[in-house]
């Protein structure tokens, strides 16, 4: 079988986006069993209120939930358990860096197959406080405002 070129995205974190800042992108792999890339692939997944530790000089993400697979038996894992994510030594650095002492975390915001591969999104991250929320709400009620008003623009044959 051949592996897939290009990025076929499978999920993604747009609860992330509301809830904080988001900057220093970076992809990481993602260590995962036979069942849980099944799974993943099925589209039974989700990275809602998932984030990113450091442990040992390693990446784990944490709460990300992968289904069993349904024609999996014994070997099936626990769908809230940490994965690895594999990183290379300088991004561990720049993370550990940057999360030491400061408001920041790290949290995941894409899960995309790769050439066959499993990979992750992340992001350093900042809270959003309660204003910066409404500002953004304000903001995209604006935009479908106004794109609202353009298509009912075209609509009348002005």
């Amino acid at each position: 079988m051949s592996k897939k070129s290009g990025r076929d995205v499978l999920l993604e974190n747009r609860k992330a986006h509301f809830l904080y800042f988001l900057s220093d992108f970076m992809v990481a792999g993602l260590v995962l069993t036979g069942t849980e890339i099944k799974s993943l692939r099925a589209g039974n997944a989700s990275l809602s209120d998932s984030y990113v530790t450091l442990r040992n000089g390693e990446a784990w993400i944490n709460n990300m939930h992968i289904s069993n697979y349904k024609d999996g038996t014994i070997w099936n894992t626990d769908p809230l358990r940490a994965r690895k994510l594999l990183l290379t030594h300088q991004e561990l650095r720049k993370i550990e860096r940057e999360l030491t002492g400061t408001g920041m975390t790290v949290v995941p915001t894409k899960v995309f197959l790769s050439h066959g591969y499993a990979k992750v999104e992340i992001a350093l991250a900042k809270g959003k406080k309660a204003h910066d929320k409404r500002d953004a709400i304000k903001e995209r009620d604006a935009k479908r405002e106004m794109g609202k008003a353009l298509r009912g623009q075209g609509k009348d044959g002005d």
